[in-house]
């Protein structure tokens, strides 16, 4: 399981995750919680090369503002 990085904030119903660094997940890839939970899919790989944000559509029945400030992972 690898870091995909923290959710900075919610958008057009879809999470706007910061990556640590260069290194990211590849669009259609599953991110899933702390718990294992899958929380959605990677739909967009946008901003700085350096450290990317993702854009992630949410699983049903994931409520988005709750992940707000939560790391996110890639399985």
């Amino acid at each position: 399981m690898e870091r995909a990085g923290d959710v900075v904030r919610t958008a057009q119903n879809v999470a706007v995750v910061r990556c640590e660094s260069d290194d990211h997940p590849d669009i259609g890839d599953s991110v899933v919680d702390q718990n294992l939970h899958v929380v959605g899919r990677v739909v967009d790989v946008f901003g700085p090369v350096e450290r990317p944000y993702l854009s992630v559509t949410p699983a049903s029945g994931v409520h988005l503002p709750a992940l707000v400030g939560e790391t996110l992972y890639v399985r």
